[in-house]
């Protein structure tokens, strides 16, 4: 059964996100024990402080996202608290106390488990607190205000669409053999992500055009876990394919690799040059999300077919104007009131739209765009 969703145009230009009030001068600080940089223990005279919670510094898409969100609310006169929870759950969970123990006006929060966060978020509350999540729905508490990410379906959706034309899977006999992976089972995002996939490839493994060898093709969008790697891990995919490989591929090659993002992408790259397989002979097509350097530089040596780029500049801009309208009381803009429900309410979004890129758009989507300079990539 598929997930229902609402269709949104979204629209990304004009969230330049405009100064206001003085720039706020702070000393920002480095903690040992935790991973944390504060800037500023106290909201300055004219200044409110806003926390951000990042799950960990071990993902590059996820420095970015913090470094930028800091940014730009320290340019619009904020103080600002930032803290990576090293992928651990109860460490995000201290960190938001001592977060909330700050009397910030806002926190926004990029869980790490989205089940788990609702006791310390009913403490916000009770101080007064709004909370934004940021990127990923926080789920079963009341004590969620907004939520701001990209249309995670269609992320899903792009992927799929990608391997049905680059397979010409309307037309072509196949069969053509396919190994999907989902996302970790603690993030809300990934069922969204193999949702919009599958919707589009499921019908192929029914008909017997795509055949998954390892069997691990879920009956339905509702069993994606069975399939998803925890904590998004590149080692835990790297094993994972490598395991397929060695058991359901002694002869036999496969054709196309469902990942969801760029990070297991690079584990079951390395899985597939680990078991001999050759870029231009037999490299299956491989698909990936977020646009990570390592994995574009994979997409210019052929080893990976394309990645769903959410250009997480927008998202910044987007949640940090969206923090300032709750600070100041304004109403706060969202484009999509309908589709995330986290079991207690439906939590008012603004959806961003993602982006195919491949090989051959590299340049101007991703240099021409200043998310990289030519160098990062050898260009």
């Amino acid at each position: 059964m598929s997930l229902k969703r609402t269709k949104v145009v979204a629209a990304v230009a004009g969230l330049a996100f405009m100064v206001v009030g003085m720039t706020a001068c702070s000393s920002e600080r480095t903690t040992a024990g935790d991973d944390e940089t504060t800037a500023g223990e106290e909201a300055a005279a004219g200044g409110e402080l806003i926390g951000i919670a990042m799950p960990t510094k071990s993902l590059e898409r996820w420095n970015k996202d913090g470094a930028h969100l800091e940014e730009l609310l320290q340019e619009a006169g904020y103080e600002t608290t930032l803290q990576y929870a090293d992928n651990k759950v109860d460490q995000q969970i201290t960190q938001l106390q001592n977060i909330i123990n700050q009397d910030p006006a806002v926190i926004v929060v990029a869980s790490i488990d989205g089940t788990a966060l609702a006791p310390v978020l009913a403490d916000a509350a009770g101080r007064g607190i709004k909370i934004v999540a940021y990127d990923r729905l926080i789920n079963g508490t009341d004590n969620v205000d907004y939520y701001a990410t990209f249309d995670n379906y269609e992320v899903g959706q792009l992927q799929g669409q990608f391997i049905e034309e680059a397979l010409d899977l309307k037309n072509a006999a196949g069969p053509f053999n396919l190994e999907p992976f989902a996302g970790s089972p603690d993030d809300n995002n990934a069922k969204f992500f193999f949702s919009g996939a599958w919707d589009v490839l499921s019908p192929y493994v029914e008909s017997g055009k795509l055949v998954v060898a390892s069997g691990k093709a879920p009956a339905s969008n509702d069993e994606w876990a069975s399939i998803g790697v925890q904590g998004w891990s590149s080692d835990t995919a790297q094993s994972e394919m490598q395991n397929r490989l060695n058991s359901f591929y002694a002869t036999g090659k496969v054709d196309v690799v469902l990942s969801p993002n760029d990070s297991l992408a690079l584990g079951i790259e390395q899985a597939l040059e680990g078991s001999g397989y050759t870029v231009g002979a037999d490299w299956p097509l491989v698909t990936g999300q977020d646009g990570d350097q390592a994995n574009v530089m994979n997409m210019l040596a052929d080893k990976q077919a394309m990645t769903v780029w959410k250009d997480t500049r927008t998202l910044g801009d987007q949640v940090a104007k969206m923090v300032d309208q709750m600070v100041k009381g304004e109403e706060v803009e969202v484009n999509d009131t309908e589709t995330y429900d986290n079991g207690n309410k439906v939590v008012p979004t603004y959806l961003l739209p993602p982006v195919v890129v491949v090989k051959e758009t590299v340049q101007p989507l991703l240099v021409d765009s200043g998310f990289y300079e030519a160098s990062d990539l050898g260009l």
